[in-house]
């Protein structure tokens, strides 16, 4: 096991360099260096100006060396003027560069300044990335139980009518895109005009012109409630129960009719029994495995959902980043997006040796 992991995290640092570059060369285009210059310089710049400006500020040279210098194995670029003035990656106008460090990349924990916020990106994302933690964690924690519930249920008596009724309800949650579904739960529990909201304002349940719950997740970052929560939760997790209920069903399915289930159902152990010893163990080990794949699709998936609700969390930056062509910010999501999913990808790896002996005894 200790020399799988060990040969796993060195694939995975591989991996995450040449996504990171890849990244990095991609945002450090010329157009979108020029849209950049233009943007922190003026819109009337000329050519020779943008040019200057690209110097000064250390984007020039070759992409492999400013790569090193974001990452922080090469040492910072720096630039002097014509009147003496230095700056650099490591210090700015007026500080001393011998007192300066050499190397403030990444690896450093030099995230970069975010021209979109004008603050260091660290600061930015982590408050941002906190904001998307917990909803991933609400989210989790309602579809996770429901889908695994729903597909157990579903793919213990396959052809049923629960199975038929529970597999309905799967495929229509998880063909229904995430902006459709989160426009009708707004509808129906959010709008004061129009769903349950007026209905229960009638019978005196809530005030008048009130909702049962918020249309706007924009309080919840500063304080979560069950009214201003639920309903981005329910859009992501109603999305994401169908697909884990689906696999969760197929995969019951297909452990019902082994052989050592005949057996213990012919041997009279209770029904119940065969299910919870014997059949639900072997079912969980391809759900668990979507499961662990949902963390990257919840961290990069949220863009639509945080935008509908206005929650300003990760998915709701990468949107800004990309729009103001924010560099620093934008490769710093980048690394946050792949770290999730190298992590997850290990974990899922590592959880499948437990749950499937037969792969820990080869």
């Amino acid at each position: 096991m200790g020399l799988f992991v060990l040969r796993r995290l060195g694939v995975m640092l591989l991996t995450a360099i040449a996504l990171t570059f890849v990244v990095f060369y991609l945002t450090n285009l010329p157009p979108n260096l020029e849209k950049l210059a233009r943007t922190e310089g003026s819109v009337r710049m000329t050519d020779e100006a943008v040019q200057d400006w690209i110097v000064k500020n250390g984007h020039s040279g070759s992409i492999f060396l400013r790569y090193g210098q974001w990452l922080g194995v090469v040492p910072g670029w720096t630039y002097t003027d014509e009147k003496g003035q230095s700056r650099g990656r490591c210090f700015q106008i007026g500080q001393d560069p011998a007192l300066a460090p050499r190397y403030c990349g990444l690896l450093q924990g030099n995230w970069g300044y975010s021209t979109f916020f004008k603050a260091p990106v660290a600061g930015s994302l982590g408050a941002k990335l906190a904001a998307t933690g917990w909803l991933m964690l609400a989210v989790m924690l309602v579809m996770v139980p429901t889908s695994l519930l729903l597909g157990v249920l579903s793919g213990m008596r396959e052809g049923s009518v629960t199975d038929r009724t529970l597999s309905t309800f799967s495929i229509a949650t998880t063909a229904t895109p995430e902006y459709v579904s989160g426009v009708i739960l707004v509808a129906l529990f959010a709008t004061a005009s129009t769903g349950i909201s007026p209905l229960l304002a009638s019978y005196g349940l809530i005030e008048p012109n009130k909702t049962l719950f918020l249309a706007s997740a924009t309080s919840a970052m500063d304080k979560i409630t069950f009214w201003n929560f639920t309903l981005p939760v329910m859009t992501i997790a109603l999305y994401g129960i169908g697909y884990i209920a689906r696999m969760t069903r197929a995969s019951m399915t297909e452990v019902m009719t082994q052989q050592y289930i005949r057996t213990a159902r012919l041997k009279g152990v209770p029904f119940r029994s065969v299910v919870m010893k014997h059949a639900l163990r072997n079912a969980l080990i391809a759900p668990f495995t979507v499961i662990m794949l949902q963390f990257p699709w919840l961290l990069n998936g949220v863009v639509i959902v945080e935008s509908l609700f206005n929650y300003k969390g990760f998915g709701w930056t990468l949107v800004q980043a990309a729009s103001n062509n924010d560099i620093p910010l934008l490769l710093a999501c980048s690394v946050v997006a792949v770290i999730v999913v190298l992590m997850t990808q290990l974990i899922s790896d590592i959880g499948y040796v437990f749950l499937n002996p037969r792969i820990r005894l080869a």
